[in-house]
């Protein structure tokens, strides 16, 4: 497990920019220590613990790029057609002996090209005619061949540490030969809502009560990262059962999360619990949705205060959860994992509301895309609300509304944040 002093992050404003949150997490989080290696068919969404080199040149020899007739370029007349008798067919998987002088030879894509041979007529290009090719003039030397090493030389950083493994760097790895990989460890993270009034989904509903959905999605979004989420529960309104919860999962976890708690209720504990049993961070993120955000660090049990557990307390308003997760948390289990930072994808788009914010704080308008020539149209959603879940559901992206922008008029360009690129 990582090891946080108290005061990893050393920050004492009472509102945060995001920029300072993100900046804060990527430069005083250490990364987990220790590897393992894992079967390439468990390596999807792992991060590469060390560079990969390529064991060998990629492709590992000189090939041909298309189905059709090698020969030497030196054998083409320099005007006009070359007529070549065809000395025999090679495929895929196939050796082949030199290729004599003014000769020509059957190839398909991916079969080694014959020694002596440097370029291919693609077959649509040339005429057969009784055992010979008629090839037209104009080819350049080395047309339609691929040679050794021409994606990756031997030797070369065929993907760098830190890289999170997704389909295309499993394919590399796999045509380079490499069956398994070095990868960090997996951030352990423990996952909390906060409530009375919450209850399970599958249980009866009582009166006054919701179904918990916060836990329900954090783990999901937890699922695209390199993360083991572990669900904790529910926790009461109770200050003395959130701190001993909160200190016995700091023990066993990377990161904890929790949602709701942390606003200035008086059934609001998880600011408090860290207050009392580590260091308080900071709370409050300069947001919209997401200001009631919290970030402290809980000492490890028996650690007399040398290393702590990273803990970010999510606002309740489902919503306001989701903003702060891709701000805090995500972030968070990418440094902890020893993932190179990613920033989260954002598109150009031309509004088609009017709406207006105050000056200072980021806010996030969640809107629907239309798609057509020129930028695509954002459409802002018709309610407001951090506790809608629909608006998540009937929208696209978040339209970003920078902390100097005050007002946007129908036309403006705004940059929009696609849900499906993090979700």
């Amino acid at each position: 497990m990582a090891q946080l002093s108290d005061d990893c992050f050393a920050f004492g404003g009472k509102l945060l920019a995001v920029e300072q949150a993100e900046a804060l997490i990527a430069a005083r989080i250490p990364s987990l220590p220790g590897r393992e290696e894992v079967a390439l068919h468990a390596a999807l969404g792992r991060v590469l613990a060390g560079p990969l080199h390529a064991p060998l040149p990629l492709p590992p020899f000189f090939n041909s790029a298309v189905d059709g007739f090698a020969f030497r370029h030196a054998d083409l007349a320099p005007a006009g057609e070359t007529r070549l008798p065809v000395a025999g067919r090679l495929q895929a998987g196939q050796g082949a002996a030199a290729l004599a002088p003014g000769t020509a030879i059957r190839i398909f894509t991916g079969a080694p090209m014959p020694d002596g041979a440097d370029t291919v007529m693609m077959q649509e290009d040339a005429r057969e005619e009784a055992g010979a090719v008629v090839l037209p003039p104009g080819l350049k030397r080395g047309a339609n061949c691929r040679p050794a090493g021409e994606d990756l030389p031997e030797g070369a950083v065929a993907l760098p540490a830190g890289r999170r493994l997704s389909a295309p760097e499993i394919g590399l790895a796999a045509a380079l030969g490499v069956a398994r990989l070095a990868v960090r460890p997996r951030v352990r993270v423990g996952v909390f809502s906060t409530g009375d009034e919450l209850a399970e989904p599958g249980t009866a509903l009582g009166p006054a009560r919701t179904y918990d959905s916060n836990r329900f999605t954090l783990m999901a979004l937890l699922a695209g990262l390199p993360a083991e989420a572990h669900d904790l529960g529910i926790l009461p309104d109770d200050p003395a059962a959130t701190r001993r919860a909160l200190a016995a999962a700091a023990a066993s976890h990377d990161l904890l999360l929790t949602s709701g708690g942390v606003s200035t209720g008086e059934a609001d504990h998880v600011k408090a619990a860290i207050e009392a049993g580590g260091s308080l961070v900071f709370w409050r993120l300069a947001v919209k949705p997401g200001r009631p955000a919290a970030m402290g660090v809980l000492p490890k049990a028996g650690g007399h205060g040398i290393g702590g557990t990273p803990v970010v307390g999510l606002p309740g308003n489902p919503v306001a959860a989701v903003v702060t997760f891709l701000h805090l948390a995500r972030p968070l289990v990418l440094q902890l994992a020893g993932a190179t930072p990613e920033v989260l994808p954002r598109f150009a788009a031309a509004a088609d509301f009017a709406y207006r914010k105050k000056e200072g704080r980021r806010e996030y308008v969640r809107v629907a895309l239309a798609f057509g020539a020129g930028l695509p149209v954002a459409r802002k959603y018709p309610r407001e609300g951090a506790g809608l879940l629909t608006s998540l559901t009937e929208s696209d992206a978040f339209a970003e509304l920078p902390e100097e922008v005050t007002r946007v008029a129908p036309g403006d360009q705004v940059r929009v944040l696609p849900f499906r690129a993090v979700f």
